[in-house]
């Protein structure tokens, strides 16, 4: 009797510290295919978010449906890029950038071999994903600086969401030009006979990309959980560093490449892209604020740091714990 009674206490007792240390649920979508979100998706493989008690569903989300979703509070956060959350937040949306995954453009306008000077390229037709999309937005940001007027020298259409679908309807030639493509999509087309027209790569253009967004009613209502989010996030940040297998392997998983050469100059993208302390780039939200002022004028105005929320990558910055993890 006193051996079941002691049994009994036991598994009681592992019951409730089941309970008691049960990990939380939260909900993380992400809103493109590229090697841009792949600090999530290396996060996610390496179970860190479990290491911080966290449980994730991590949902795709196409375009703006992530944020959408993440405004109306089915969802907790959402990566995507600033580009689409700085006209959100500037038409009143509560919503905040708190870790940045890629602050450096790294797209290639590929358009066909006998588009070769700017005159060229005027009155030709040049395909983005969706209107409104960071595809969209980046196209007309370089536009502007090639010195070509989006609106009046070229037309743009909606070309769909998928990139290996642009790369074949590109290389087919028969409703569009030119496109903006992300390594690694650009090189089957350039492979096909299609040129690089410009690469965003070597402008430096500052630009805030993809990072890691949620809500200012989030944070005050959870903060615990932003905090365990981004210390996460930067865990991650290093097992992208450090385990390029484990990194390869969750790019390959989510964006579906089973081809050894472009999986590694996808991983090469991510580890050059991934900062180390992975604060929100205020000159990257200045650049993406002065082209929304052409179309919005409270842009104009507005304060880059009103758009992100630093306090938990400084909490681990200022601590030692982001340097600890690289001794």
């Amino acid at each position: 009797m006193t051996i079941r009674l002691i049994n009994v206490a036991v598994l009681l007792l592992l019951l409730l510290s089941q309970g008691l240390f049960a990990a939380d649920k939260i909900r993380i979508g992400y809103s493109g295919l590229s090697a841009g979100t792949a600090m999530l998706w290396a996060t996610h493989e390496g179970r860190l978010f479990e290491k911080n008690g966290l449980d994730p569903d991590v949902l795709f989300l196409r375009n703006t449906l992530g944020q959408s979703a993440m405004i109306a509070g089915e969802i907790e956060m959402c990566s995507y890029s600033a580009s689409l959350l700085a006209p959100a937040r500037v038409q009143g949306a509560d919503v905040v950038m708190i870790v940045s995954f890629q602050q450096k453009l790294n797209y290639r306008l590929v358009v066909r071999p006998e588009i070769r000077t700017i005159a060229d390229l005027k009155g030709k037709v040049l395909g983005v994903t969706r209107y409104g999309t960071v595809n969209d937005s980046t196209m007309r940001l370089l536009l502007h600086k090639l010195g070509v007027n989006p609106e009046r020298d070229v037309t743009l259409i909606q070309v769909g969401d998928s990139a290996p679908v642009v790369v074949t309807s590109l290389i087919a030639g028969k409703t569009f030009d030119g496109a903006l493509l992300q390594p690694p999509y650009y090189n089957k087309a350039v492979e096909s006979g299609m040129r690089v027209f410009a690469n965003m790569e070597e402008m430096d253009i500052p630009f805030q990309q993809v990072g890691l967004n949620t809500t200012q009613r989030y944070i005050a209502k959870s903060p615990d959980m932003v905090r365990r989010v981004v210390k996460s996030i930067v865990e991650g940040v290093q097992l992208i560093r450090t385990h390029p297998e484990r990194a390869k392997r969750a790019i390959g998983r989510y964006m579906q490449i089973k081809d050894e050469k472009v999986l590694e100059e996808s991983y090469q993208q991510l580890k050059a892209t991934s900062e180390i302390k992975p604060y929100p780039s205020v000159e990257g939200f200045k650049t993406i604020l002065g082209e929304l002022a052409k179309k919005l004028p409270a842009a104009r105005t507005a304060n880059p740091r009103d758009f992100m929320d630093v306090r938990f990558i400084q909490e681990l910055d200022k601590s030692g714990y982001i340097d600890g993890l690289y001794r």
